[in-house]
């Protein structure tokens, strides 16, 4: 019988890091929250992992927790009242229209935040780009995927 593919040990394999954005950490005030948040369920689950003896567990979610760590670490949390209330800036909720007279309403946050099912994008998405600097009445245009879009900004707001 062929050795060749049986483990030497059964100690457990060690997994990547999880990549960390090379862009600046922004964040909501709300968003370092959740953070926080999702650090303390991770440690809980990891004790519970741990107490069990769930190695393959316990290694993920002490990776997760590192990664949360280093998100933490490095927040700068940004004052939606020191962005100026005339321009998209990050932090705005941004309603726009769009060539359709649709009109929509998003939320620019940090990176971690972001959930487009809840109208929140991320500030270095290409939506959040065409938007950052723009005033009411502009017209932007979005670059996506499927084909650049126009949108003409009809208010913007921080919310306290």
């Amino acid at each position: 019988m062929s050795r060749a593919f049986t483990k030497e040990t059964d100690a457990p394999e060690t997994l990547p890091e999880r990549t960390l954005s090379t862009h600046r950490n922004n964040v909501t005030a709300r968003g370092l929250a959740q953070l926080r948040a999702r650090a303390d369920s991770v440690r809980n689950e990891l004790h519970a992992a741990r107490t069990r003896a769930d190695t393959a567990l316990a290694l993920t979610l002490a990776r997760d927790l590192r990664w949360l760590d280093a998100r933490i670490a490095s927040a700068i949390v940004v004052n939606p009242a020191a962005q100026p209330p005339q321009r998209v800036a990050f932090g705005a909720e941004v309603t726009v229209q769009d060539e359709t007279g649709a009109t929509q309403r998003w939320q620019i946050v940090g990176e971690d935040e972001a959930d487009a099912s809840a109208g929140k994008v991320s500030w270095v998405s290409p939506l959040a780009r065409a938007l950052l600097d723009a005033q009411v009445g502009d017209e932007v245009i979005w670059q996506r995927p499927a084909g650049a879009r126009t949108l003409r900004v009809m208010r913007i707001a921080y919310p306290r």
